[in-house]
């Protein structure tokens, strides 16, 4: 167990002089955030210009809108953002490309995948993480979920390294340089294994735009749409990552999390009809506290001041209306494919969760896959990189006692054991 981490200046910054330099050069920045300048720069990057379906122009739009009409965003905030949709858009170029030219790919079949869904901060990434250590599973490293596709005719780097890897990397050590608290609250070195629904990110689709930057226009438009096609496009590049590594003895049966399912649950078994789903359940207060945290640390260097009072008011409407969808569907998930899985259970013996779930997924726990699980527990013990305190109400001015009570409809239908801190 690491120290303990008790970040006292939230809400009102104090910057270390590497912040501060950072900072400088942000007042030098002007920073274009547009579609025409994001697609051209998608094009040049990977000398494509097929997009496929223009569909997707539409929610670009509304997402370049949405942030240039925030006035509180710094410039390295606007050029975070904006990367990120360069690398959405080349993705989308990259992905169509393979299709045009691979269509076989389509016939490929995505079987009985072992998928979590749950609340974020609710135990969801130590449980595919620690799945993902056992190797009859394929699972998404961040980096090939960042980049699925290798841009064209780049090659390995003399060392053998994939430079996509290499780029998440570079970008995963200074971002321990800049906000060295990330890392005890939520780790994303290369390996680390990702949620799908980065995979959504080249349709222009998910709830992950709201984690970048809070985007209440975006959240509206993302409830009024069937995410189905959106799923239907993550499944497709899934395909395209066993397709890639077709002469190889990578395994085919994948292991995937995301906690946008749980408001997805219909349709995400309306695309994968025969997975099997671990529903994890946390107190919402406890996953509250840790989101609004974590975004609010990270809010100093892309803001130009912490704004603790909207993540307060945004997230735990965020956080109901994913539990209040999961209470209203989790009964259309049969029996024998689904399994809930209560934080303070899998915290004590997550071992003996992981055997339960591949019980209900017709998976043996073999003798060398067991092993396997304990190694990753044993390397990777919880808190290993700092333990994050937290002060809900010092820094947020709400109780946890005041927080709960919009949350009773979940503790009387799930088995949830309320935290005390």
């Amino acid at each position: 167990m690491g120290k303990e981490i008790r970040i006292n200046d939230l809400g009102n910054p104090v910057y270390t002089d590497l912040q501060k330099s950072i900072l400088e050069f942000d007042e030098a920045l002007n920073v274009e955030l547009s579609c025409e300048s994001i697609l051209a720069e998608a094009m040049e990057k990977t000398g494509l210009d097929d997009f496929g379906s223009e569909d997707f122009l539409e929610r670009l739009d509304l997402l370049v809108d949405e942030w240039n009409n925030d006035s509180g965003l710094r410039q390295i905030g606007r050029m975070s953002l904006r990367n990120k949709l360069v690398q959405h858009a080349s993705s989308r170029l990259l992905i169509h490309d393979v299709l045009k030219k691979h269509p076989e790919i389509h016939d490929i079949k995505i079987e009985k995948p072992i998928i979590v869904a749950g609340l974020p901060r609710s135990g969801t990434t130590h449980l595919l993480n620690l799945m993902a250590s056992d190797q009859r599973f394929r699972a998404l490293p961040l980096w090939e979920s960042y980049e699925p596709i290798p841009l064209p005719g780049e090659s390995p780097l003399p060392d053998g390294t994939d430079p996509r890897y290499q780029r998440c990397s570079d970008t995963w050590e200074m971002m321990k340089q800049v906000t060295p608290h990330l890392a005890a609250m939520h780790p994303m070195n290369p390996e680390h294994i990702h949620e799908e629904l980065e995979l959504m990110g080249p349709d222009f689709a998910s709830y992950n735009y709201e984690w970048l930057n809070q985007s209440p226009r975006w959240r509206e438009h993302y409830y009024e749409t069937d995410q189905t096609p959106h799923y239907e496009y993550m499944k497709t590049v899934l395909k395209i990552l066993i397709w890639q590594q077709r002469d190889t003895d990578t395994p085919t049966r994948w292991v995937l999390k995301c906690p946008q399912h749980l408001e997805q649950l219909p349709v995400l078994l309306k695309v994968f009809p025969d997975a099997t789903i671990a529903v994890t359940h946390r107190d919402p207060v406890s996953v509250i506290q840790s989101t609004v945290t974590m975004l609010a640390y990270g809010q100093r260097m892309s803001r130009k001041s912490v704004n603790t009072g909207g993540l307060i008011d945004y997230w735990p409407d965020r956080i109901e209306h994913l539990l209040r969808a999961c209470a209203k569907d989790r009964v259309q998930l049969p029996d024998d494919q689904s399994i809930d899985v209560p934080f303070h259970e899998f915290m004590a013996d997550d071992l003996g969760m992981v055997e339960k779930i591949y019980s209900k997924a017709g998976l043996e726990m073999t003798t060398e896959a067991r092993q396997q699980l304990q190694d990753y527990i044993d390397t990777h013990p919880r808190g290993r990189e700092g333990q994050v305190v937290y002060d809900l109400e010092g820094d947020f001015g709400i109780s946890r006692q005041v927080l709960s009570q919009r949350f009773n409809f979940y503790f009387d239908q799930f088995p949830v054991k309320q935290e005390s801190r």
